[in-house]
């Protein structure tokens, strides 16, 4: 059968829909695929990001062409920047005819550490998304970093004798910028107001190094998230951010919480 002769293959997704309901997020969830981001070290770090990927549904149309979301990450195997995750936004708001979509890229990000006496070189991944949205042909983007570092209890340290309680803690920063920002230096910010930060080796000596740090440094969650918070203030390529500690306690069955939301273009 010739290509003139091929019966028309029907357009489901693309018929009318008369219930009049429309659809806030449709398209897909959990897709892997390989990316390259910028890597302040190495120019480029090669990784494996998870993304979600959706569109809105006008009332009227019966659904939306999910291998269209597949073309599109197919189409950018080179770097992925914010700059082309904008263009990404684009091109799924044209080739789907969506008004709105939201697109997450959610991947793990290695960096080289020196520990702080030996000097031995370690990776330590660090939890990493980009997320956009595009609405009427206006784009934006976020960055948000989850940040592991040690937290040392004030409180422990003022009323024992000898010792205090420490704890692994999480620090996020979900921000939106302007210009650009390495993905260290939002990490390296959050590491610098922890009690300490982490490291993937270490020799006795940096042992002893990182134990003596966080005892002299201790911190509450809420310690944490303020002194973090005052040095995002302090950025101007920081717009606005939504800041989150969780303390994983060592001796309580439960975690310590804080979060601290701010939109710098609110108050101007």
């Amino acid at each position: 059968m010739n290509q003139a002769s091929k019966p028309d293959i029907p357009d489901v997704q693309g018929s009318a829909d008369k219930r009049k309901i429309a659809i806030n997020k449709v398209g897909i969830k959990d897709i892997r695929h390989p990316v390259v981001v910028r890597d302040r070290s190495d120019g480029m770090q090669h990784t494996i990001a998870t993304f979600n990927m959706f569109v809105y549904l006008p009332h009227h149309f019966k659904g939306t062409h999910m291998s269209r979301f597949v073309k599109i990450l197919n189409d950018h195997e080179k770097e992925i920047s914010v700059k082309s995750f904008k263009e990404m936004l684009s091109e799924m708001s044209d080739l789907l005819e969506a008004d709105s979509g939201h697109i997450e890229m959610h991947f793990p990000y290695f960096v080289n550490k020196q520990a702080p006496i030996t000097g031995v070189e370690s990776l330590l991944d660090y939890d990493v998304s980009l997320i956009g949205e595009i609405n009427h042909g206006k784009t934006e983007t976020r960055i948000k970093v989850q940040v592991p570092v040690t937290s040392l209890c004030p409180c422990s340290k003022s009323i024992s004798d000898y010792g205090a309680h420490n704890q692994r803690s999480h620090v996020t920063v979900d921000a939106k910028t302007q210009g650009f920002i390495w993905i260290e230096e939002i990490i390296e910010l959050v590491e610098q107001q922890a009690s300490c930060e982490l490291y993937g080796l270490l020799k006795r000596p940096d042992e002893k190094f990182v134990t003596e740090r966080a005892y002299d440094n201790p911190k509450f969650v809420e310690d944490m998230v303020r002194d973090v918070a005052g040095k995002l203030n302090e950025d101007d390529r920081i717009l606005s951010y939504v800041l989150e500690s969780e303390n994983f306690e060592s001796i309580h069955n439960h975690s310590a919480y804080a979060l601290i939301e701010h939109d710098k273009q609110a108050q101007n």
